[in-house]
């Protein structure tokens, strides 16, 4: 379990890194919102992809040498940013590299690790698990975020060119994922799924099961449509245009924001044992999403920084809550499909919607996103509770 934490942390790191400075970089090298929006949501179309090879390869060919690769395609997608590529060599390859400006570790890699963990510890045990892995990625992200004011930092006290500050920052990114790649290396066999008689039936699973991701899948999609507005790099690209804070602020900003993710997770899994799953994720994810709509429509920004941290107070608090609740529905052996084609469901659509959410900022509203986006994440709430609140996992029984 430690070696799987310390890979995640180097890699959230990264991502956290990643989520503040990607969109306001692109926009310094001369992108406009609707490329810095298609640059994410060809990132995002990567994770999808790799996604759907977790899905279907992962417990076949060894869950250590998916994590590996994973690892390193990520650290070649900083290639494009570090020698400052155009749109054209920068796509595909923030497509193969998976490159997440989303700020938030939702990677294929995250996917796998969540059909790994709760196979290492008992029902009991799964939701605080979770929230401990969850709480390493959180935290993890938060000082990433908080290294996202080096080059101003570098440029402004060691007289350092900006540009060449940014190079140094994208190819440390990338060592970060080579040593997190290392690290999957040395994992041992007990997080490959148990062998079967039957090689043709791994990845099978039942009629039941089928019917209850799917509609979870669909439910996830709708959260994630609205998610994939509310990039960190595209937020972070909001607060820029909107209220002038720079990157080193913005640093500060998110990493307050990924320490608040962080220590709700703790929150969720006490609240989940007292209330349960599916209303922990309710009660906490809905109140979250009005809190967002009401910081973009504040025109001061002590207020608008101040509800959009009470947002992220507790718009995580449903993470390790559903990554416990999709393991626990679903069988063992058939945890690798449920959470492969969970997470795929929300990477396509945050895929689809921060296409757009540049587009919306540009021709709309800058604030379009955050008003959509809230609204989308209210429904995901309603719908949720409707169709899942009777369906208790074991513990709760």
């Amino acid at each position: 379990m430690g070696l799987i934490w310390a890979a995640a942390w180097l890699r959230s790191f990264g991502i956290g890194l990643m989520g503040v400075v990607l969109g306001v970089f692109l926009y310094r090298d001369g992108f406009s919102a609707t490329a810095i929006g298609g640059v994410i949501a060809t990132g995002l179309a990567g994770s999808a992809a790799a996604t759907v090879l977790v899905t279907i390869k992962a417990d076949r060919l060894g869950r250590r040498k998916i994590l590996f690769v994973l690892a390193m395609l990520t650290a070649m997608g900083a290639s494009p940013l570090i020698f400052h590529s155009r749109l054209i060599f920068l796509a595909p390859l923030a497509f193969v590299g998976m490159l997440n400006g989303m700020g938030t570790d939702r990677s294929a890699a995250f996917a796998l690790e969540q059909a790994v963990i709760p196979a290492l510890v008992s029902d009991e045990k799964r939701t605080w698990s979770l929230a401990w892995y969850n709480l390493v990625l959180d935290s993890s992200g938060a000082l990433g975020a908080l290294a996202a004011g080096a080059p101003l930092l570098a440029q402004r006290l060691g007289r350092l060119d900006l540009d060449t500050a940014y190079r140094m920052l994208f190819a440390g990114f990338a060592g970060l994922n080579v040593l997190s790649g290392v690290l999957y290396l040395c994992l041992t066999s007990e997080v490959e799924l148990a062998p079967v008689s039957d090689p043709g039936t791994r990845g099978a699973i039942s009629p039941e099961t089928k019917s209850t991701v799917r509609k979870l899948a669909g439910f996830f999609a709708i959260d994630s449509l609205g998610g994939g507005l509310l990039s960190d790099a595209l937020v972070s690209y909001w607060f820029f245009r909107r209220f002038g804070i720079e990157e080193s602020k913005l640093g500060v900003l998110f990493f307050a924001v990924h320490i608040l993710n962080a220590l709700s997770h703790l929150g969720a899994a006490a609240l989940a044992r007292r209330i349960g799953l599916i209303k922990t994720m309710v009660f906490t994810h809905l109140p979250s999403s009005v809190f967002l709509i009401a910081a973009s429509l504040v025109p001061s920004p002590r207020w608008a920084v101040a509800l959009f941290l009470l947002r992220e107070s507790l718009v995580e608090m449903d993470v390790p809550t559903r990554q416990s609740y999709v393991a626990a529905v679903v069988r063992p052996e058939e945890r690798t499909v449920a959470s492969g084609v969970t997470n795929l469901a929300r990477n396509l659509s945050w895929a689809v919607s921060s296409s757009v959410a540049g587009i919306f900022m540009q021709r709309i509203a800058l604030s379009a996103p955050l008003l959509l986006g809230g609204s989308l994440k209210i429904f995901y709430d309603l719908l949720l509770w409707r169709a899942f609140r009777h369906v208790r996992p074991p513990e709760e029984r």
